[in-house]
């Protein structure tokens, strides 16, 4: 893959997986655990590849016994889903919201599994009926945002995350995406001030601290964006993505000696 089209790609999709790779316990959010109590239990959720696989027999046969049930099929789109058949997530959640239409945590699920086919504007127009602005979820004002950076409109992308930290002032997930959205904007300096932000949070993931390694790559201070590359990864990982940096450094200086600076993009196509 081009350099370019990588350094894209990683901002396009970090921009979203990191928004919708939340962990939500219960019924009435969206999230990586979507099943719910009825179900099984949030934190027994299946780990591995081969306890999705297995678990998606078990939720498909009792969805297929009652389609309507929102629970069910907020479940076995999330087994779909974990197994790459996206798809099948989708329709699943299609008919589901349209048994269930006021079902908000039903909605939820279906936006985001809209998000991960590739359909920002009908993802963002469901997610918008998923809460209400007077009871607004921080969850999915963070999926929001991340959907219109998707679609280049950052600034409205902003907003969402802005509402979102004044529910959750600390949230690493919501000030990840935030980073990234400055980046697409090429505030860097922004980009970087939020995303030590969401690095000092004791629950921050990994991705945020690649995310901050990018941006401090990118502007140009190579040995500590080095240093937070290799952090939290296997060694023959971390040599990639340091590699990877310092490719992309190069390229951001080559594009500085013609005139132009070097500043990732979204991917239309990821």
């Amino acid at each position: 893959m081009p350099l370019r089209s990588r350094a894209t790609y990683l901002l396009a999709s970090a921009a979203v997986a990191a928004a919708l790779a939340l962990s939500v316990g219960g019924c009435s959010n969206i999230g990586s655990r979507e099943t719910t109590s009825s179900i099984t239990d949030a934190n027994a959720a299946p780990a591995s590849q081969d306890e999705w696989r297995r678990s998606l027999d078990t939720l498909g046969a009792r969805y297929r016994e009652n389609p309507n049930d929102a629970d069910v099929a907020i479940a076995y789109a999330r087994a779909l889903r974990a197994t790459e058949q996206r798809a099948q997530a989708v329709a699943v959640l299609e008919q589901a919201s349209i048994r269930n239409p006021r079902s908000m945590p039903l909605l939820g699920a279906y936006g985001r599994a809209l998000t991960e086919v590739g359909k920002y504007q009908q993802a963002l127009e469901t997610l918008e009926r998923a809460h209400t602005p007077d009871n607004p979820d921080w969850r999915i004002l963070n999926v929001q945002g991340a959907v219109l950076d998707q679609l280049g409109r950052h600034v409205e992308a902003q907003r969402h995350y802005a509402s979102a930290l004044k529910i959750v002032p600390d949230e690493p997930t919501v000030l990840s995406n935030l980073g990234l959205s400055y980046l697409l904007t090429k505030d860097l300096k922004n980009a970087e001030v939020t995303l030590r932000r969401a690095v000092a949070q004791p629950n921050a993931s990994p991705k945020a601290r690649q995310n901050l390694a990018l941006v401090v790559g990118l502007r140009g201070h190579f040995e500590e964006a080095e240093k937070i590359a290799r952090a939290d990864l296997p060694e023959k990982e971390a040599a990639a993505n340091v590699d990877y940096l310092r490719q992309m450094l190069a390229q951001q200086r080559d594009q500085k000696k013609m005139g132009r600076a070097y500043v990732p993009a979204p991917d239309a196509g990821s």
